[in-house]
């Protein structure tokens, strides 16, 4: 099963998911009166996939990069983010948050890093939708499906989009697309990471590598595998309840705010005919 588990995971047909996932782009962009794209680049994997997926939808001119560092981000992200920018031809804007969020934080010295990285992921998304709205534009996700399932994502910051190329890409797969389109070498290679405090990495904080996150993850999410299966197809008991865990506790993220239903027709719920959106 393991085996298997890994086999699933590879994509059989790059070419075939590259031409999917620009047209996808391109056609949400379009129907609803957009060709701009707003996307923020980190330096990571993700945030360069992006980047390269919109230009091919949507070309070099429509899309907008921003880096957004802190004062504790680290030189190779900053300089990874430009190397995308610069590789792309695209424009490219680079804003330090350092003051927003230190002037905040003065008045609460004592904050974890756990809730600073999620004020500079707000007040990144906040820049996005700024810059969106400056532009014309619409925020080109950059969340993968591994992140998406475990909930390893802020609630209104670097979990919020207009639309997503990357959700239904395992962080794996978003290595073996990243490569193929030409995201530049040291960037799909280097250790993941949010970049939110010194040394802090994905991996390190999730407790586990994403190879094994995703197979335990494509077995119970795409292949249906129980809790009992996946621990006799040979992936550590702890393990299986953690990652399970994950899932189901994160649930609340991958939802619109619930609305409680007193009428017969409620936004999240029945305002769903086709003639509600003129149709």
């Amino acid at each position: 099963m393991k085996d298997k588990l890994k086999e699933f995971l590879k994509i059989k047909d790059k070419t075939f998911i590259r031409d999917v996932l620009t047209f996808f782009i391109r056609e949400e962009f379009h129907k609803v009166g957009f060709k701009k794209a707003v996307v923020g680049i980190s330096g990571g994997v993700d945030s360069a996939l992006s980047a390269f997926l919109g230009v091919m939808a949507l070309g070099k001119e429509n899309i907008i990069g921003i880096s957004m560092p802190y004062r504790t981000s680290s030189n190779s992200s900053i300089e990874d983010a430009r190397l995308v920018a610069n590789t792309l031809g695209i424009e490219f804007h680079e804003i330090d948050i350092t003051p927003q969020v230190d002037s905040y934080y003065e008045m609460f010295p004592d904050a974890d890093n756990v809730r600073r990285g999620n004020k500079m992921a707000r007040e990144r998304m906040s820049i996005l939708y700024d810059f969106a709205h400056w532009k014309g534009a619409l925020v080109l996700g950059t969340s993968n499906k591994s992140e998406l399932l475990i909930g390893y994502s802020t609630r209104w910051g670097d979990g919020v989009h207009d639309i997503n190329p990357l959700g239904d890409l395992y962080k794996t797969q978003v290595w073996e697309l990243a490569e193929f389109v030409g995201v530049p070498e040291r960037i799909v290679k280097k250790k993941p990471s949010a970049d939110l405090w010194p040394g802090q990495t994905d991996e390190g904080e999730i407790g586990l590598s994403y190879h094994l996150l995703d197979q335990i993850l494509a077995g119970y999410v795409d292949l249906r595998l129980g809790e009992k299966e996946l621990i006799e197809a040979g992936y550590e008991k702890k393990v299986v309840k953690r990652v399970l865990k994950l899932v189901q506790n994160s649930q609340y993220k991958r939802r619109l705010p619930i609305i409680c239903k007193i009428s017969q027709r409620t936004v999240d719920k029945d305002f769903l005919y086709l003639r509600d959106w003129g149709l």
